[in-house]
């Protein structure tokens, strides 16, 4: 069971909601409202200003332009990826899309929440991406499957320079282990682990654990 705190923000337009998905975290005592936002477009700044960042950040998809200028989840997603890819971004949305899922986590989202989803998958999801990286639902994982069938699968060539220690812990890491338990499973450090993680993002181009993800299931090494 975790025992950390984590640190929570939202980034919601709309009062009700916010102040809903406050009260559904306040339910548990692990998890702490520190930061909040009514657009998308202030959120960097303000984060840039405070000492203290959420490790998670629940980021609605559709949210108020800039001076008439577009900048919903997915602006914000990208422009977290690039100057706090430390923090987790979870997007709701009231779009069970599969093309606005797909793009969004190809973009830095490490889980998609449609928001008519049961209190207890917030929870869920949040420890996911705080503790593992990543969380695909049934979902999201038929959304990302059905783009790869669509479109010709690419990355063919970046399979020969994965060491097969690299596909291993890639397998693991796409089973929703922690870097803790792949240390352990395969009776290595924890900084080793880490470290063929970042070797695995840069060969795959991948933002993220669940861009590796998406690149285990593309080229068939892992079926979820």
């Amino acid at each position: 069971m975790m025992e950390s705190t984590i640190k929570m923000g939202i980034v919601e337009d709309q009062i009700l909601f916010r102040e809903g998905i406050k009260a559904i975290l306040k339910q548990r005592d692990n998890f702490d409202v520190i930061f909040e936002s009514a657009d998308g477009f202030s959120v960097i700044d303000k984060l840039e200003k405070t000492p203290l960042r959420p490790d998670v950040l629940l980021v609605d998809l559709s949210l108020p332009p800039q001076n008439k200028k577009e900048y919903s989840g997915l602006q914000l997603t990208i422009a977290l990826a690039e100057k706090f890819p430390e923090i987790k971004v979870l997007v709701l949305s009231v779009h069970n899309d599969e093309n606005f899922m797909t793009e969004l986590i190809k973009n830095g989202a490490h889980g998609y929440l449609v928001k008519d989803c049961d209190p207890s998958e917030i929870f869920e999801a949040i420890v996911a991406v705080f503790e593992k990286g990543s969380y695909i639902n049934s979902r999201t994982l038929k959304a990302l499957q059905g783009s790869m069938i669509k479109k010709p699968k690419h990355g063919k060539k970046l399979l020969a320079n994965i060491s097969p220690r690299e596909e291993e812990i890639l397998k693991l890491t796409c089973q929703q282990f922690t870097a803790d338990e792949i240390a352990e499973k395969l009776f290595i450090s924890v900084k080793t682990v880490n470290g063929h993680r970042n070797n695995l993002l840069i060969k795959t181009g991948s933002r993220n654990v669940t861009g590796l993800v998406i690149f285990a299931i593309r080229n068939n090494i892992v079926q979820l």
